[in-house]
Order: C-alpha cells, then structure tokens, then sequence
C-alpha cells in the first residue's frame, strides 16, 4: 500500500507547517488531528494549555500510533508556543472566525515560507489573546445553518489545504 514505515517518515521531507492546539480538551480530536498530521507529512504538532500529550489510550484510539510518528511540543501557555514560532520564522495564523480572515479559498501562501497554523478549543475556539498575536487568521468558508466545525474537521481541511498549496 506504499506506507512508510516509521523510520522513513521520521526521515521524510516534512510540510513545512506546524499545527498549534490551544486547549482543545478531547483526546480523540487530538489524535485526529495526529493521525491527519501524518498523512501530510506535518512537521509537528504543538499542544499547549489543557491540551493531553501522549501517551495516552484515548489519544492513541484516534491516531492509530501517528503520535508516535509526528514530532510534539507541549507548552503550558499557547503564547509561549506562538512567540516561539514567530522567533523562528513562521508565519502563525489562527483558524477561526474573525473580523477582516481571509477566506481558505482566497488563501494565496508562499513555497519558501514556514507556517503554524493555531485551532483552538471546541467551545470557546482560539484564545482572542492568541489570535491578537497571530499574523491573521483563515476562516473555511460554511454554507448552512451551522457556522462552526469540530476542531479534528477544521484540522483535516486546513492541513489538506496547507498540504496542497505547499507541497
């Protein structure tokens, strides 16, 4: 089925972006978003506040062994992670809903650029905090009488699309 075994994939050419989790309290969208981090070849997940590390059953039961692929970070405080990447170069936008986002389908990104991409909890979303230090935020466009996805969804659709735009 032409998989990677986990030596490889640590020694793959990563997608050069990083997904930050701000205090997202389910185990499960964390391993999804772990899970959907090793299909696209993410060079990290970072985990910050109330957000579970692995090891954990309940992370594991989603990711089906990609925590142990994709390289983490915890850090108590989402600033912490966010001033970190700023220093090293990346270019952090928060996914949310935001006065003045740019939609996913007018995203234009550069080839040569480092990105963090930041998805907040599943109730509150991202910190306003956190999106105030961002660059900006990316909003997916939403059809129906629903204007919220759950965060393992929104990762799934933004890594995909960062994915295909940088690759």
């Amino acid at each position: 089925m032409n998989r990677l075994t986990m030596d490889e994939f640590k020694e793959e050419k990563k997608t050069p972006f990083i997904v930050v989790l701000d205090n997202v309290r389910s185990l499960h969208n964390v391993g999804s978003v772990f899970r959907t981090a090793d299909a696209f070849l993410v060079e990290a997940v970072y985990l910050c506040g109330i957000t579970s590390t692995p090891p954990h059953a309940e992370i594991h039961k989603t990711a089906l062994g990609a925590e142990n692929t994709v390289s983490w970070k915890y850090f108590e405080d989402t600033h912490a992670a966010v001033s970190e990447l700023k220093k090293e170069g990346y270019i952090v936008l928060a996914i949310e809903q935001a006065q003045g986002s740019t939609m996913l389908t007018d995203l234009k990104l550069d080839k040569d650029k480092k990105y963090a991409l930041v998805l907040g909890n599943e109730v509150k979303g991202v910190q306003q905090s956190v999106v105030d230090d961002c660059y900006g935020c990316i909003e997916i466009p939403q059809f129906g009488t629903k204007h919220s996805l759950n965060v393992s969804v929104t990762g799934g659709i933004i890594i995909w699309e960062f994915f295909k735009k940088l690759s």
